[in-house]
């Protein structure tokens, strides 16, 4: 955590509860000098017989340079201010305010300069989603394209393999449109839930088995987060007890699951293991999953950052062999989902490689 002022107390807050710097402090004191000026003058003036015009053209003079001064150290950050928010809105969030004022000002000043940092931050992940959507795409369409040339040029077949190297790249780029699909529905979050009761075994047994599947068949496994060709990492599936049942969306369970292995195959070492686990709940058909992997797993201190869009993890080497980069959005999405049934996600305390822990409430208990 950071000790600076933004540590200690938010914006607007004043300093130590009561700020001896603030503008109301100063205006006073200005009001209560002007006051003793006069005062002191006019006492002056009846004991030196001073005429009392001189005594006023004075006090007055006195006054308006301590009220210049003062008005000056209250304009001028207010032009430097008003300067960098002209800057930040025509796109240059690079520009900040001097934070070097104990009153209201600098509380304003510490504002303007929290709303860049967040400016900056999103803007930067706008570029990254061009990026890397735009490398995303490029691939797949790519290949596409030079089958789809060498069949009309006559320099291939449209056999069988030539048409699944066409169906790889196609389904490639469906996965990326339904991950910006998903992306646009967490975004506007308006979704339905289609809620039912399901028996957990044959359900998970069923992504996995898809997830063997498309490893075994085409050499690699892709969800929202990319794709990878990791052929050597053992999925487990643990269910207990195997008659375990479960009532929430299945489609939007598919997605986490998906995006959690895909996710720890990508982590994985050469020729480790996958493990998802199911449990009961506390409460009537809740349902506790664990996804584990062997992997280098996750520092405590970038936990909260797991599930934020376009993190691709802070290990020196994220993907395991076989994998690109992809878009950084499946565990974003796997929140999404989560939170869409009120439940919770998060990676949980693991002596080896990585755990996430994801808690779903089940069926609300009907009020009699």
């Amino acid at each position: 955590m950071s000790d600076g002022p933004a540590a200690r107390r938010g914006p607007g807050e004043p300093w130590g509860g009561v700020s001896p710097f603030s503008i109301k402090t100063k205006l006073g004191a200005l009001v209560v000098i002007a006051v003793l000026i006069t005062t002191g003058l006019s006492m002056i003036a009846v004991r030196t017989q001073t005429e009392l015009r001189f005594i006023t053209v004075f006090s007055m003079i006195a006054t308006l340079l301590i009220t210049q001064f003062v008005a000056h150290s209250l304009t001028a950050p207010l032009d430097e201010m008003n300067t960098v928010a002209r800057s930040i809105s025509q796109g240059d969030y690079t520009r900040r305010v001097k934070e070097n004022r104990r009153d209201e000002l600098g509380d304003l000043a510490e504002t303007i300069n929290l709303m860049a940092d967040e400016l900056e931050a999103q803007d930067q992940q706008r570029k990254e989603l061009v990026a890397n959507v735009s490398h995303e795409l490029r691939t797949p369409i790519a290949g596409l394209r030079a089958v789809l040339e060498n069949v009309v040029d006559g320099i291939a077949e449209a056999d069988p393999e030539t048409m699944r190297t066409a169906l790889k790249q196609t389904e490639r780029l469906g996965r990326l449109v339904e991950t910006l699909l998903d992306l646009s529905r967490l975004d506007n979050g308006v979704v339905p839930l289609r809620m039912r009761r399901f028996e957990v075994w044959p359900y998970l047994s069923g992504v996995l088995k898809e997830a063997n599947m498309v490893v075994s068949a085409r050499g690699g496994m892709a969800s929202g987060s990319g794709s990878h060709t990791r052929t050597d990492v053992h999925l487990h599936l643990d269910v207990s007890p195997p008659e375990l049942t479960a009532h929430a969306d299945p489609e939007r369970i598919h997605q986490v699951v998906a995006n959690l292995i895909d996710n720890a195959i990508k982590h994985s070492p050469p020729h480790g293991r996958v493990t998802v686990k199911a449990r009961r709940g506390p409460l009537p058909e809740s349902l506790e999953l664990e996804v584990l992997d062997e992997g280098p797993g996750i520092p405590k201190s970038e936990w909260h950052k797991v599930f934020e869009r376009f993190n691709r993890g802070a290990v020196r080497r994220p993907h395991g062999p076989g994998s690109d980069g992809g878009t950084g959005l499946g565990l974003a999405i796997a929140r999404w989902a989560v939170d869409l049934h009120g439940g919770r996600i998060g990676v949980a305390e693991s002596d080896r490689g990585c755990r996430i822990l994801v808690t779903l409430p089940g069926q609300p208990s009907v009020q009699s």
